[in-house]
């Protein structure tokens, strides 16, 4: 299996860029890494930088367990951030979303509010569940799933990374086989916020690789933002055979 891969980040209205993303890849194996330093916090950008680089360092074609790397290698970016941040004597944190591939079998983990979307066979086959509170009023019923992008707590979040407690991942094992055609998309809330995940799915099914359908993507996306919208950060992954 081969990877066609797209990225694309952006500081938006925001004055410079607390997202981080990036991606290693070989052999028929990768990890995909998308960070967002929370906002209102000092140094966001070198949380996130610090999430991408541990991920993107420690991965390798030849890690046997997936599953127990990725948890890994999200405490020790957690570790690093609580250093940093005593060092600097200030608080930093970030968000994760990371997916691992390793031949036809996908694993990915979540911290905070950036979303992973799988794709299969013309469909939305899973996606992640924020931790936040306005994804919590959304289960609990009190709100739509149209309506976490504008809700009054959709920043307040229960995990991130930077913490003792309540930075731990959710893990998820892919639940079948993966195949040539499936896809994936990871992206900060600045991107998920303005655009439905129907349009997502049409613009996958109407695009012939990565950059096509990222692009597609970024056109609703950049139609629809605000003025100090947030930083706009998204990675499209395709399986190719």
């Amino acid at each position: 299996m081969r990877f066609d891969v797209y990225g694309y980040s952006d500081k938006g209205g925001r004055s410079h860029n607390e997202d981080s993303s990036g991606y290693a890849a070989g052999g028929g194996s990768g990890i995909f890494v998308v960070a967002d330093g929370l906002g209102g916090h000092s140094y966001g950008e070198l949380a996130s930088a610090c999430v991408k680089d541990v991920l993107l360092g420690e991965w390798s074609p030849d890690i046997s367990d997936r599953t127990s790397w990725i948890a890994e290698a999200i405490g020790t970016a957690n570790k690093k951030i609580m250093a940093i941040a005593a060092e600097k004597n200030t608080v930093l944190k970030s968000t994760v979303v990371a997916l691992a591939i390793d031949g036809t079998k996908a694993v990915w983990a979540h911290s905070g509010d950036s979303r992973l979307y799988y794709f299969h066979d013309g469909e939305m086959a899973a996606y992640t569940d924020d931790h936040s509170v306005a994804y919590k009023k959304y289960k609990a019923g009190e709100i739509r799933r149209e309506d976490i992008a504008t809700d009054e707590d959709q920043s307040s979040l229960l995990r991130a990374l930077g913490g003792e407690t309540r930075y731990e991942p959710v893990i998820t094992e892919c639940g079948r086989e993966l195949e040539a055609g499936d896809a994936f998309l990871l992206c900060s809330d600045g991107a998920w916020e303005y655009i439905r995940e129907e349009e997502m799915l049409t613009d996958l099914t109407g695009s012939q690789s990565a950059a096509e359908w990222g692009n597609a993507m970024l056109q609703r996306i950049l139609s629809r933002v605000m003025i100090k919208n947030d930083n706009i950060t998204l990675v499209t992954v395709r399986l190719v055979s």
